[in-house]
């Protein structure tokens, strides 16, 4: 009797195990935790203030930004002093160029990003087997790159066993 329980529970996880999404590689569960609304995901618009000239209105652009659309961290950004427009993507400003110049030496490949995404599709399907088979929720991603991540401590001794300066570093403790 007990035999037959156990295998028909081996076999109930193991269809479990198949159940879910075609392509579950997400090692993120930002699901909310309860079935409620997410308050945090309505934006309301500023209030509606008329123009000094109708005449100088812009044509609609779909898609595009609405002088009415909220800008948190650009509202932050002035609110501390800050410029906002500094938040645009502009490209790379004129005091990298050199920087720029002297990374891309070698050439640059223009398929880096498709490259490096697809590898890190593959890195997280290889990661994510087993992950469908939880007893409780939980969030995968700093685990499964632990071992991506960079040590600084680790980086630090070895740059200095290499010779290199470290001004700003503390002094090894002996």
């Amino acid at each position: 009797m007990r035999k037959r329980i156990a295998i028909l529970m081996m076999t109930a996880m193991g269809l479990s195990a198949c159940a879910g999404y075609e392509r579950d590689i997400t090692l993120r569960d930002m699901r909310p935790a309860t079935p409620g609304p997410d308050e945090f995901s309505i934006l309301p618009g500023k209030p509606l203030q008329e123009p000094p000239s109708f005449t100088a209105l812009p044509a609609p652009t779909p898609g595009a930004a609405n002088l009415t659309d909220q800008n948190p961290m650009g509202d932050g950004v002035a609110a501390l002093g800050g410029k906002p427009a500094r938040l645009q993507d502009t490209g790379v400003p004129r005091s990298d160029t050199a920087l720029v110049a002297h990374a891309s030496r070698n050439g640059v490949d223009p398929n880096v990003r498709a490259e490096l995404a697809a590898a890190d599709e593959d890195f997280r399907r290889r990661k994510s087997r087993f992950t469908r088979i939880r007893i409780v929720r939980q969030d995968l991603y700093n685990q499964v790159y632990k071992r991506e991540t960079l040590n600084a401590r680790r980086e630090w001794n070895r740059y200095r066993r290499a010779g290199a300066r470290t001004p700003t570093a503390p002094p090894p403790q002996r």
